[in-house]
């Protein structure tokens, strides 16, 4: 999962890039980078940390130029947090470009091979960023023959882009002495939206992955960037737009409104925060079906993105709400902290109970998702020591099984409690009294509702089934490889049947 923006303003660019990371942080907390480009110069600078780390006054004065594209990162796909895999990634040959992506290819490897062979370009990284650039300069290559770009040319290159990549990828380029270019895979997993702003001087325009940036810098939301699209902003401020594949339907990662995107943002027509509250509404009726009469005293979110979801619920069950957990917002996400120990005792720094909310009470605790289990279990632990009668667990969404590969490094499928458990087996392991997940379809519906153009999601970590069919357990295998995490289990040829049996049923 990542964060990028692209502009193309009639004032200095820096301050504007420098902001839109700051409010997309939360898509990346490892490395962080801003291009911009004056003139034919591109100017870049980039690092490991947060963005308020990477950046000092001495580099944002020396990013001149009134338009350029930013990111900020995690590491997908298992891969280590390298400081030559920060971006934008930068190319000079046959133009020079400077290139920023959300997402993941599932055929990196294959691309690099035939980078290496073929085109003979050469990816210094291990990174599928690196990779993705390089193949979009060797289509302009081939198309513009080495000399001038037009528009059609440019979208002719993102159409061999599509034809070529595999996987999710939301991008932006800047190009030097052209424009600004912008991009979406053909299943549109990953979030990309265009906003304007009317100046005196003319028209700015502004791209993000999520739509909090435009409301926070001043841009009006213009529209989604739709699957297989491409959009190119000119520097005389001119938006050209042409959907380049003839197979492109909308299918958002459904993770999105679960847990990565702020509450505050719109993707895909679909408002995060009211999605939220519909898996709320949707969580209480299962809990009115499949738990009358047990008694709850209270219900308690694990801070921050289950909030919605759990005052919705508490509202339609008819249980008081509470703050039960003050959290320390300076510790990083913990599902993806390598090592147990290190993820145990973030934990405990990241959250602290408040004693009086649990003492004597059969409390639901609602948090919006369960990965691993570690924070889980911890936090179940809390509000027992925090003298809790009984700890009812709700997700307000489903067990996760499998692991995501289109961008979000989720750990591979022996570390996800969910993976080879039943829901009775994971209530236990993370030591609660009752358990409750929500359904798949209810999920579904809850973002559906919002924008019923939407037919179809990648459900990918929930059931299995990768939209863009080129999934198998072999693949998965040589994943975990790369991570260092392909251990066997007990269970391992059971998780590769039902894996097998999934995507034998799309």
């Amino acid at each position: 999962m990542c964060g990028i923006l692209g502009v193309v303003s009639q004032t200095p660019a820096n301050q504007l890039l420098y902001d839109g990371l700051q409010v997309l942080q939360h898509r990346g907390q490892d490395a962080a980078g801003i291009a911009t480009l004056d003139g034919r110069t591109f100017h870049l600078h980039k690092g490991n940390g947060l963005v308020r780390d990477v950046f000092r006054t001495r580099n944002m004065r020396a990013l001149t130029g009134n338009s350029g594209i930013a990111h900020v990162r995690y590491p997908t796909a298992g891969s280590a947090v390298d400081h030559n895999e920060a971006q934008p990634f930068y190319v000079n040959s046959p133009f020079g470009i400077v290139l920023g992506h959300n997402g993941n290819l599932t055929n990196a490897e294959e691309l690099k091979r035939q980078l290496f062979v073929d085109d003979l370009r050469h990816v210094n990284t291990n990174s599928d960023s690196e990779v993705l650039l390089n193949v979009l300069a060797h289509e302009l290559q081939g198309r513009s023959k080495g000399l001038r770009l037009d528009v059609p040319i440019i979208f002719a290159a993102v159409s061999g882009v599509h034809q070529r990549c595999r996987g999710a990828y939301a991008v932006v380029a800047m190009i030097a002495g052209y424009g600004l270019l912008a991009f979406r895979d053909t299943y549109g997993i990953r979030p990309l939206v265009v906003g304007i702003n009317e100046t005196p001087q003319g028209l700015e325009y502004l791209v993000a992955s999520e739509s909090v940036a435009l409301d926070t810098l001043g841009f009006k939301y213009l529209r989604d960037v739709a699957p297989g699209e491409a959009i190119f902003i000119d520097f005389d401020g001119r938006l050209h737009s042409r959907l380049c594949s003839d197979t492109a339907t909308l299918n958002p990662c459904i993770f999105e409104y679960v847990y990565l995107a702020r509450p505050d943002s719109v993707i895909d027509g679909v408002s995060v925060y009211e999605t939220r509250l519909w898996m709320g509404e949707y969580l209480a009726d299962k809990l009115s079906r499949d738990w009358e009469g047990v008694a709850i005293d209270v219900v308690i979110p694990i801070p921050d993105s289950s909030r919605p979801s759990a005052l919705q619920l508490a509202n339609r069950l008819g249980i008081p709400f509470r703050e039960g957990f003050v959290k320390n917002r300076y510790i990083g996400r913990t599902f993806i902290m390598p090592g147990q120990e290190k993820r145990v005792k973030s934990v405990r720094q990241k959250l602290n109970a408040i004693g009086m909310e649990f003492k004597g009470k059969n409390v639901l605790l609602v948090d919006d998702s369960i990965v691993r289990g570690t924070t889980s279990r911890e936090i179940v632990q809390m509000a027992r020591d925090a003298g809790a009668l009984k700890v009812y667990f709700a997700s307000a969404a489903p067990p996760v099984r499998f692991p995501n590969v289109y961008g979000i490094d989720m750990p591979s499928r022996y570390e996800l409690i969910a993976s080879g458990r039943n829901d009775v087996e994971i209530c236990r392991e993370i030591g609660a009294d009752m358990l409750i997940y929500q359904d798949l379809e209810d999920l579904k519906q809850a973002v559906a509702r919002n924008n019923p153009a939407i037919k179809g999601f990648d459900t990918s970590c929930f059931d299995g089934k990768y939209i863009t069919g080129d999934i198998s357990p072999q693949y998965l295998d040589r994943l975990e490889a790369r991570r260092g995490d392909g251990k066997v289990e007990k269970h391992e040829e059971q998780m590769e049947l039902d894996l097998a049996m999934s995507l034998s049923s799309m």
